[in-house]
C-alpha cells in the first residue's frame, strides 16, 4: 500500500514526484512517457529558469530532476498506462497496463491533447508553422503574419499573446458568433494589427517546405479563399485524458474534473488533480507545476494532519 499514487509524467506530474519524495512519502508515479503534450514543441521559451529548450529535451529533464531526487520513496513505473481506478474502504486500487497498485491518496495528472486540425495539410505541416502552442512558439514568429483558428476564449488569448511579436493576426472563426466572453473579444480586436473572419471554415493548409497559405470557404457565400501566413496556431479545444477516471470522478461538459482551486482536491475524499486535467482556467506548464506542489501540501496534510 502507497501513500500515493500520482499518474502522469508531464510538469504536474513530475513536480509532484519531486516534492513527494522530498516529503518522504511513499509513492509510485505511473505515467506512459514523461513532459506531456510540450514535447510537440519545437522550443519551449516560458518554462522558468530556462530561457529556451526543445519540446523532446524538456520531458528528458523532468525525468531526470524526478530521478535525482526519487530515491527508497518515489517508484517509477514508465510506460505504463492506468486503466481504472477503484476506491476500497483503506484506499484506491489502480489498475494499470503492467499490473494493479494500490495507494491511500491519488493525484491525476494526465493533462490534456490538443483536439488537432483535421483538414488537408495540417499534419504534413505541423511544427512546419503549423502549431497548437502560442504560448510556446509565438516568438519564432516575430515580424511575421500568422493566423490563429478557433474562436474560444483560448483562440484570442493565443491572438492576444502573438500580436506582441507578430506583424499581423487574423482569427478564423467558423460561425458568426465568438465563443469567447464579449470582454476579450472586444479587447483583443481593438488592436490595430489584429482581424477576424467569422464564416470561415478552414479546409486546407498549403506550403512548401513550410506553411505559406491556409484556404478557407466562406459558409455563407460557399465560395474558397486563401490567406498568405507564415505561421498557423489551432485553438480548437482540449482533450482531458480523463477515461480512466470516468467512474470514480464526475467530469464537466468538456471532460475536465472541477477541483477546489484552494487544494486541488477533487469531490472524492482522497484524490487530487493538477493541470491541465483540472477545471481550472489557466492551463500552462508552470501552472501545472505550480497546482501539484498545492496538491502535494494538501495532500502531506491529509495523510499526517488528518485534514
Amino acid at each position: 500500500m502507497y501513500d500515493l499514487v500520482i499518474i502522469g509524467g508531464g510538469p504536474a506530474g513530475a513536480s509532484a514526484g519531486v516534492y513527494a519524495a522530498r516529503k518522504q512519502l511513499k509513492t509510485i508515479l505511473i505515467t506512459e512517457s514523461f513532459g506531456g503534450q510540450s514535447t510537440e514543441s519545437l522550443g519551449i521559451e516560458n518554462w522558468i529558469g530556462t530561457v529556451k529548450i526543445p519540446g523532446a529535451e524538456f520531458g528528458k529533464i523532468l525525468e531526470k530532476h524526478l530521478r535525482a531526487y526519487a530515491g527508497n520513496f518515489v517508484a517509477i513505473e514508465a510506460g505504463k498506462r492506468v486503466l481504472d481506478i477503484t476506491k476500497q474502504e483503506d484506499g484506491f486500487n489502480i489498475k494499470t497496463s503492467g499490473g494493479n497498485f494500490s495507494a491511500k491518496t491519488v493525484l491525476i495528472a494526465t493533462g490534456s491533447t490538443r483536439r488537432k486540425l483535421e483538414i488537408p495539410g495540417a499534419k504534413e505541416f505541423e511544427n512546419k508553422g503549423l502549431t497548437y502552442c502560442a504560448s510556446c512558439d509565438g516568438p519564432l514568429f516575430a515580424r511575421q503574419d500568422v493566423i490563429v483558428i478557433g474562436g474560444g476564449n483560448a483562440a484570442f488569448e493565443s491572438a492576444a499573446q502573438l500580436l506582441n511579436y507578430a506583424k499581423s493576426v487574423t482569427l478564423l472563426n467558423r460561425s458568426s458568433k465568438f465563443k469567447a466572453d464579449e470582454t476579450t473579444v472586444k479587447k483583443v480586436l481593438s488592436h490595430p494589427n489584429m482581424k477576424a473572419i467569422k464564416n470561415a471554415v478552414p479546409v486546407e493548409i498549403k506550403g512548401d517546405k513550410f506553411v505559406s497559405t491556409v484556404a478557407y470557404k466562406d459558409v455563407q457565400t460557399g465560395e474558397e479563399k486563401e490567406i498568405l501566413a507564415s505561421g498557423v496556431f489551432v485553438e480548437i479545444g482540449l482533450i482531458p485524458t480523463t477515461s480512466f477516471a470516468e467512474k470514480l470522478l464526475k467530469l464537466n461538459k468538456i471532460g475536465q474534473v472541477p477541483i477546489d482551486s484552494k487544494t486541488q482536491r477533487t469531490e472524492v475524499a482522497g484524490v487530487w488533480a493538477a493541470g491541465d486535467y483540472t477545471d481550472g482556467l489557466y492551463h500552462q506548464n508552470n501552472i501545472a507545476a505550480g497546482d501539484a506542489v498545492r496538491a502535494l501540501e494538501d495532500i502531506y496534510l491529509f495523510l499526517h494532519a488528518g485534514k
